[in-house]
Order: structure tokens, then C-alpha cells, then sequence
């Protein structure tokens, strides 16, 4: 009697098709919960801890100049307000913040975000009188509560925007709950002194140290006033 050979090709090829699809739905598994995980972790550190920034434009001059990476810190404004002389980064009043959920999600990742973002500091807080000052000699001066305001940071006290009618010098008090910001670059920064106030919710976080290049290396220390 002869032995009969089974063919065994098609049930081998339906193993491997199977382990095949096995593997293949494991692996993509895999991928999708590493992909939310960073997602999220990068949602919650953006959130409660910082974010990076660059700088693209010269109205932080000499401070800050274009290209510098500075790291902006945001777990401070879970116990604290902005003070005075501090580097905030902020959405300007004039920038409409969407709310729906993918708005949302896009600032809070910072995936595709095209939120413009401003850099400035902290010239006037809340309950301040504040007023910019022009004098005869070409120079001016920020005057709070009626006392000059020592500014060793800014460009220069000679280079600013002269004062107009349909902007915002003062003399004048700040508002509860808003603040007054000024690029370091008087003679060339859109701030508080053409848009005026800026409402507290709208802060980002504030800017702690410059990391890149390295040859411009520095921690932000708040000014001693």
C-alpha cells in the first residue's frame, strides 16, 4: 500500500496570512499608543510646565535679537501674576483666540498653530499711573506713579515712536486685571502704547532663559526697580 502525501500548502499559507495580520495589527497598535502618549505628554508639559519659542523680529533689542530660542515657563501662573520687568510672551488683543476643539487642540500641542504671539515686558501692573514722558532733549522717559522708572534694558532713551493723540501715553491708570507692555526696542515695537492695555488671561507664559546660541547663554533675571 502506498502512502498518501497530504498537501499541507494551503492551510501553511493561511497561518502565515494570519500571523501576518496579527503582527501587522500589533504593530500598529503599538505605534498609535506611542503616538497619543507623546501627544499628550506634550500637551500636558506645553500646559503645566513650558514650551519653546523663537524670536523673529528686532523690538526686544538688546535683549533679545532674531533667531534666539528662549524657553517660556508656565506653571507660575497657577500662583502668581506677571511683575514688573518680566519677559511675557502673549496673544495681542487684536489676535482673535478660536475656541473650538481643534483650535484648542492646535495650541495646545502646538501642532500646526498659527496663533500670532507677541514678546514684551512688563512696564505697568495693575493699579499703576503710569505715563510716557518726551522731553526737549530728544529723550524720554516711563514715569510710574509719578516717579521715573529706571530701565537699563532698552535700546536706547533717545530712539522711540513720538507720542500721538490716538496713542496710549498717559498720563493714565491701569485697570484691575490689566497691564501695560513695551518692547525693549522703544523705536520699534508695537505695544501697549498703540493697542493699549493687555487683559491678564491673555498672557502665555514668561520667558526664563535664552538657550540659543549658545554664545548668547542667559537666565532672565527680573530688574530690581
Amino acid at each position: 500500500m502506498k502512502n498518501i502525501k497530504m498537501d499541507n500548502t494551503s492551510d501553511n499559507k493561511e497561518t502565515k496570512e494570519e500571523t501576518f495580520k496579527e503582527k501587522f495589527i500589533a504593530g500598529l497598535k503599538e505605534t498609535v499608543e506611542t503616538v497619543v502618549f507623546v501627544v499628550v505628554m506634550v500637551i500636558v508639559i506645553r500646559f503645566f510646565v513650558g514650551e519653546i519659542r523663537w524670536i523673529p523680529s528686532a523690538s526686544m533689542h538688546p535683549t533679545l535679537i532674531e533667531g534666539d530660542r528662549i524657553f517660556v515657563e508656565r506653571f507660575s501662573r497657577f500662583y502668581t501674576t506677571p511683575k514688573r520687568g518680566d519677559i511675557m510672551v502673549f496673544y495681542p488683543p487684536s489676535e482673535e483666540i478660536e475656541t473650538d476643539f481643534l483650535s484648542i487642540f492646535k495650541r495646545l500641542s502646538g501642532f500646526f498653530c498659527k496663533d500670532v504671539a507677541y514678546i514684551k515686558r512688563v512696564v505697568g501692573v495693575p493699579g499703576d499711573k503710569l505715563e510716557v514722558k518726551e522731553f526737549v532733549d530728544g529723550h524720554y522717559e516711563v514715569y510710574i506713579n509719578d516717579k521715573p522708572l529706571n530701565e537699563p534694558y532698552i535700546m536706547s532713551p533717545d530712539d522711540y515712536i513720538p507720542c500721538s493723540g490716538d496713542m496710549f501715553c498717559g498720563p493714565m491708570k491701569i485697570p484691575a486685571g490689566q497691564y501695560f507692555m513695551m518692547g525693549d526696542n522703544r523705536g520699534n515695537s508695537q505695544d501697549s502704547r498703540i493697542w493699549g492695555f493687555l487683559p491678564q488671561e491673555r498672557f502665555i507664559g514668561r520667558a526664563v532663559f535664552l538657550f540659543w546660541p549658545v554664545t548668547r547663554l542667559k537666565i532672565f533675571e527680573r530688574p530690581e526697580y
